[in-house]
């Protein structure tokens, strides 16, 4: 279809500048034709390129992007307006977001800071998982198709090659070759799996590499020989291209890149949580490696892609309901070793055998405990210590697969402090003690574990203190009523929380 001139009407939108003439469609700003509606929000159309020369992956990507823009919502997708018809004039019009492609920090002379690739990476990684959430994988992340605001905000555009797990895959059925951008798309994609949201971190991977060394971990390969490769070869290690990338970073976009879908994050939060928390991650000999893959590890892998073929996957939402990141919230004072012990317990059925879950461990102490000048409450030593305490408060709960992180937050409102890491870190349970007041008094008071429940954006699992037996038969009883959210000041630290060190 040819260019559209500025002024022309269309199905009630007047065409305004075109932004966008690419190899699948034209982009023009609008608005609406009739002065007396307004929009609160800027609007673009999209029209499909349909000439003879073009395949009928352009009607097809083009149906399967009115669907799919349909059918999710969020801050992390362009807003959805009106679809034209298709046996007339096909168009899409939507809202027209504002910033910079990902592209804009890949063109720019000076590589990106390691922090910039941290914050962008996360900003990426928490926009996937809001798709996945929403049963989506978007199977075409590029630096062209992440949009990032001026707040840091990432938006996710163009699903033409996206999956719906609630809409027929209509590539799939058109196609069965590899369907994506050549340089981006993940090893599963090259040989027909389609719907794994695991591909779409593997494509941050690849975003990651790229703002890391400025190269292509896998160049830009033209034939299905050369896409292949990336079942088996692994990239240069990024570290080895530019000396400043920190082992940690390496870690995890190796991860990300890693060729068996199984063997990357499992899920696009549990990436996000690492990114914004580099002290967090659990360095491998990943992330300190400077040269390539063995030979062996390569043949071993070539055998294995040999019989890899098309087979469905389970949908999103259910692959990432299993590698849920719980939050437990151990209170710093006034704890019990009833409180310890069964917070302990909670978290471990809440976690169950997931061997993926991530566990974060938080606990929230007072403004004021680091305001004092000298050496001992200084912020870095009342940290440290509090840390120590939720390591060792965590260790009983170490298992292979499991990975346990632990953060001290300063605030003066515990609740609202849990509650913004709960958003923030795509928390999927949170686990907390429930508080001692009565019903009566929790008409009045607003307990921090109330609090909590009636504003949390996940499952809150509040937990009433109990004793193992063994510790109830010698007389422990009356401890167990002390709690850590409780108001009123405690006695004294328990047994336990003198074998865990001091919390409060």
């Amino acid at each position: 279809m040819k260019l559209l001139e500025p002024g022309t009407d269309l199905d009630g939108f007047t065409i305004e500048d075109c932004i966008h003439a690419g190899g699948m469609a034209h982009i023009y700003q609008v608005r609406y034709a009739d002065d007396r509606r307004t929009s609160s929000f800027p609007m673009a159309m999209k029209i499909p390129r349909m000439t003879a020369g073009d395949g009928a992956e352009n009607i097809v990507s083009f149906e399967i992007e009115c669907q799919i823009m349909q059918a999710i919502a969020g801050p992390h997708f362009p807003r959805f307006v009106a679809a034209g018809d298709l046996e007339r004039i096909p168009y899409l019009v939507m809202e027209y977001v504002r910033g910079h492609t990902l592209q804009h920090w890949l063109d720019r002379e000076q590589p990106a800071s390691i922090d910039e690739v941290a914050r962008l990476g996360a900003a990426m990684a928490q926009a996937a998982h809001a798709l996945h959430q929403q049963n989506a994988v978007h199977l075409d992340l590029k630096p062209a198709n992440v949009l990032v605001r001026d707040d840091g905000s990432a938006v996710l555009l163009d699903f033409g090659l996206s999956c719906h797990a609630h809409h027929p895959d209509l590539l799939a059925e058109q196609l069965r070759k590899a369907v994506g951008s050549p340089a981006w798309i993940a090893p599963e994609q090259v040989v027909g799996v389609r719907g794994d949201p695991r591909s779409d971190i593997f494509a941050i991977g690849v975003m990651l590499y790229q703002l890391c060394t400025g190269a292509l971990p896998f160049g830009e390969p033209q034939s299905t020989a050369g896409l292949r490769q990336r079942l088996w070869v692994d990239p240069v290690p990024p570290r080895k291209l530019r000396p400043e990338v920190p082992a940690w970073l390496q870690e995890v976009v190796l991860r990300c890149l890693e060729p068996v879908a199984a063997q990357r994050y499992p899920s696009a939060a549990h990436l996000a949580f690492d990114l914004s928390h580099p002290t967090q991650v659990h360095i491998t000999t990943r992330g300190n490696k400077l040269t390539g893959t063995p030979f062996r590890t390569h043949f071993k892998r070539w055998i294995r892609a040999a019989g890899m073929q098309y087979a469905p996957s389970p949908m999103p939402v259910q692959q990432i309901s299993e590698v849920p990141i719980v939050l437990v919230a151990v209170p710093y004072k006034d704890v019990s070793d009833a409180t310890l012990y069964s917070l302990r317990e909670a978290a471990a059925r809440s976690l169950g055998t997931r061997p993926g879950a991530r566990l974060a461990c938080v606990t929230v102490i007072s403004s004021g405990l680091t305001s004092a000048s000298d050496e001992e409450k200084s912020e870095t030593t009342v940290h440290r210590r509090y840390l120590s305490t939720l390591h060792q408060w965590a260790q009983p709960l170490e298992q292979p697969g499991l990975q346990i992180s632990c953060h001290v937050l300063e605030s003066g409102d515990p609740a609202h402090a849990l509650l913004e890491y709960a958003r923030g870190n795509n928390v999927s349970v949170i686990v907390m003690g429930a508080a001692t007041h009565g019903l009566k008094t929790q008409r009045f008071v607003a307990t921090v574990p109330i609090k909590v429940a009636m504003d949390a954006p996940c499952t809150v699992v509040l937990v009433k203190q109990a004793l193992p037996f063994a510790l109830l038969a010698e007389g422990d009883a009356p401890r167990a009523a002390r709690t850590g959210y409780s108001d009123s000041d405690s006695e004294g630290a328990s047994q336990l929380g003198d074998d865990l060190g001091p919390l409060g």
